[in-house]
């Protein structure tokens, strides 16, 4: 079955819709040593190039799996790491035909739910600001923030790659002199709820994701653990996003 060159590039992981369109624009891709031109479409077997390096292309009758992945604190989201730490890579099951994807990232002492998917152009659209998909996270920060703080929060604070704000922020029950965090965001810029804590007086201490869209993380699921999506799963991230 033949499928859109730039749709097959994206959902291989390798560029955004855009991206791919702009790479076949600028004659930078070939299809069995032609150059492709807007709307060439491609079929199983194929030879895909851009400029002139070949592309591993998933089967295009590859199913979309998702995999719900609990990220241990010290695990590196990239796929290499040049001092040879782990990552989350290390853990997840072999794919024949195509690679794991990530979708978003946590950083090296965040913990939580990540999601790795064989389907770029989903993944593309899960992390896709104008989706709005929300992540929801479970922090433990320095102090006890006030009501006026939290409404800051919600209202929003400029940052230094600009404004931000969380869609909503609650204190968890428990006493102590540190409190417990429900937070939830619509994006997901590079360590946002930190920074945003940071910047009203309460650093985090311990930050957890436990929701990504509609898929949560399981409470059976330990640490360095990881779960394929079922197909019903799958359809409802698909959904989420508008697919």
């Amino acid at each position: 079955m033949a499928e859109r060159l730039q749709k097959a590039l994206a959902r291989a992981g390798l560029a955004s819709r855009r991206q791919a369109d702009r790479w076949v624009e600028q004659g930078r891709v070939t299809v069995n040593g032609r150059t492709a031109v807007p709307g060439t479409r491609i079929n199983p077997g194929d030879r895909i190039a851009l400029d002139g390096e070949p592309l591993d292309l998933p089967n295009l009758s590859s199913p979309t799996l998702v995999l719900a992945y609990h990220k241990p604190e010290g695990e590196l989201s990239s796929r290499r790491d040049s001092e040879g730490r782990p990552t989350v890579f290390g853990r997840l099951p072999e794919l024949e035909d195509c690679r794991w994807i990530q979708v978003g990232r946590l950083d090296l002492n965040s913990s939580g739910l990540l999601l790795f998917t064989n389907d770029g152009d989903l993944a593309n659209a899960l992390m896709h600001p104008s989706r709005e998909v929300e992540r929801e996270y479970r922090v433990r920060v320095r102090g006890r923030p006030d009501a006026a703080i939290l409404d800051r929060l919600r209202q929003g604070i400029t940052l230094e790659d600009g404004p931000a704000h969380f869609d909503s922020v609650e204190i968890l029950p428990g006493k102590g002199k540190n409190a417990q965090l429900r937070v939830v965001l619509g994006e997901g810029r590079k360590r946002e709820v930190r920074r945003l804590l940071e910047a009203v007086g309460h650093p985090v201490s311990r930050l957890l994701r436990v929701r990504y869209g509609p898929v949560t993380l399981p409470r059976d699921l330990k640490p360095g653990q990881w779960r394929e999506l079922s197909s019903d799963e799958v359809a409802e991230l698909r959904r989420a996003v508008g697919f």
